[in-house]
């Protein structure tokens, strides 16, 4: 093999001199050509000599050295990255790197050169993984390496997962600004294999919990991305059978339990919870909690603080907890004290105006529909949200007055608060004179104390007088004769403004407006002495003359 390196070496000079006297282009493109294929000969020729024979496993070194090199050239140093692949995996196969007993002292050190050289070509591709030219390669030979390792570089008769420089690996993914690089891994490995799921879930808490509040926001949004991206929960142990390495061959081993995967999720996530995350980061996890971070867990009530200091820190983060504490109470049975003080807490001047309206009404309608509620209570979400909707968008007022009739229906006793009349003769007469303030507490936190129950809906009135047509129209549904079981909430939310307006405009016309029938020719002058014109209106009540 190597003679046959040694003749096309030979033969270069002799095709160069053919050229002397040819196109200069075409001799420079020649040239670039033979520079280009001297490293890959020579890298070729170290590689082959290696598999030739142990006496030349120095070539390893210079392998390294060449591929320490590819920030000057670098397809030399990918080349040689790709040969020192292929030169391990061989040595792993042949068991050149596994330490056995009953080896002799120079075999052993043998052993340990070769192993140490494996640690160097590791170092070599975790720089590769930094370079966003090699990336996407380095990922390849990594991964190619990682399996190489778990099946041969122990004497165990179970392949053995090199869980730290896996952990190595992600590290580097994570720290590059390369995001293909972080797509290729999750879809080429992450999302087809179980076991390098469950692998990379133990390296991302490793990878969180070394480096903690050093891990900047960008990283933290990366790794964010991927957890959110490794895929729904396995629907049991039996249907994990895509492993990257080999199945696990004992029963109990940790890949083949749903519980250990979920183990090991659930780490993940509360390690990137426990730093410090901003605001936005904060919202993108409570938006998918309940659907996509929660199911992971095998203890939901692990996430009760997370959640907790989210709900008590007021707007749109409160709103957006308000799914994840609804899945523990009604999954876990879980006590969150308080909860309904807290639930009104949150019906405050910008709770119609958020962008997470609807999703906030979704859930209220959920945590106020057992009709099991002490009327009291129900009796003060609809009474606060009265008083909200005097100053609400006309997009937010067509969803409560329709919750109002659904509550309404489902709390009979709060019936009352429609149309309260004074019933003894000193309450008429106090009206008649001095009228009545209306008893319900604004300011109150309790629900069950701010005396709605007492009160009226004089709100709904001012909204039937409403400027926009349709609010106008939907308002006097209170006043109208329940004759509908219930109104469907999904058609009145997600509207705006514009899409009201739009509605309106589309409306049919049933009676046209009346209009004049004769236009005037002249408006602010007086009419020409014909007796067909006359003068406007306009003309008699102005002088539009001279001073």
């Amino acid at each position: 093999m190597s003679g046959t390196v040694g003749q096309a070496a030979v033969s270069v000079p002799v095709k160069r001199k053919r050229l002397e006297n040819g196109d200069p282009s075409k001799k420079r493109r020649k040239s670039a050509t033979d520079d280009d294929s001297e490293p890959k000969a020579q890298i070729e020729k170290l590689e082959n000599e290696i598999f030739e024979s142990k006496k030349h496993y120095n070539n390893i070194a210079t392998l390294i050295e060449l591929g320490q090199k590819q920030d000057e050239d670098a397809k030399t140093g990918l080349a040689a990255a790709d040969a020192l692949c292929r030169v391990f995996i061989r040595l792993l196969a042949s068991g050149s790197l596994v330490k056995r007993r009953d080896a002799s002292e120079k075999d052993l050190t043998v052993t340990k050169w070769l192993r140490d050289r494996l640690a160097d070509y590791r170092g070599l591709l975790i720089s590769m993984l930094r370079n966003s030219r090699l990336a996407l390669n380095a990922l390849m030979l990594s991964m190619a390496l990682v399996k190489a390792e778990a099946l041969h570089l122990n004497d165990r008769q179970e392949a053995v997962f090199p869980r730290y420089f896996f952990s190595d690996v992600v590290a580097a993914v994570f720290e590059s600004l390369d995001e293909l690089l972080r797509e290729e891994l999750l879809k080429k490995f992450i999302k087809q294999y179980d076991d390098i799921r469950f692998y990379t879930f133990e390296a991302i808490k490793s990878f969180l919990t070394d480096r903690g509040s050093s891990v900047n926001e960008d990283i933290r949004n990366n790794v964010f991305q991927m957890l959110l991206e490794m895929g729904d929960v396995p629907d049991s142990s039996g249907s994990m059978e895509h492993f990257y390495i080999e199945q696990p061959q004992r029963k109990k081993h940790p890949l083949r339990s749903l519980s250990q995967h979920k183990k090991q999720a659930q780490e993940a996530w509360l390690a990137l919870m426990h730093l410090g995350l901003s605001k936005e980061q904060r919202k993108k996890i409570l938006e998918v909690m309940a659907s996509s971070i929660a199911p992971w867990f095998t203890k939901p009530e692990l996430l009760m603080d997370f959640l907790t200091d989210c709900y008590n820190s007021g707007g749109s983060i409160s709103l957006l907890a308000l799914s994840g504490v609804f899945y523990l109470i009604q999954e876990r049975n879980l006590d969150y004290p308080d909860f309904y003080v807290k639930l009104y807490s949150l019906l405050d001047s910008d709770i119609l105006h958020s962008k997470y309206r609807s999703r906030f009404f979704r859930l209220l309608d959920i945590f106020l529909g057992s009709s099991h509620l002490p009327a009291v209570l129900v009796a003060s979400f609809i009474k606060r949200l009265a008083r909200l909707a005097l100053n609400a968008p006309p997009s937010a007022i067509v969803v409560i007055v329709p919750w109002f009739y659904n509550l309404f229906k489902k709390h009979p006793l709060t019936t009352f608060m429609m149309h309260r009349v004074p019933r003894t003769k000193e309450e008429k007469d106090l009206l008649e004179s001095e009228g009545m303030e209306d008893p319900f507490l604004p300011d109150e936190t309790d629900p069950m104390e701010t005396n709605a129950i007492d009160s009226c809906l004089w709100e709904i009135v001012q909204l039937q007088s409403h400027y926009h047509p349709n609010v106008a129209t939907i308002a006097k549904i209170i006043s109208e004769q329940f004759t509908k079981q219930s109104y469907s909430l999904e058609d009145f939310l997600d509207h705006s403004y514009g899409s009201l307006l739009e509605a309106e405009m589309s409306k049919e016309v049933k009676k046209p407006p009346v209009v004049e029938y004769m236009i005037p020719k002249r408006i602010f002058t007086k009419a020409r002495p014909d007796p067909e014109e006359k003068d406007s209106l306009l003309v008699g009540l102005w002088n539009f003359g001279s001073p």
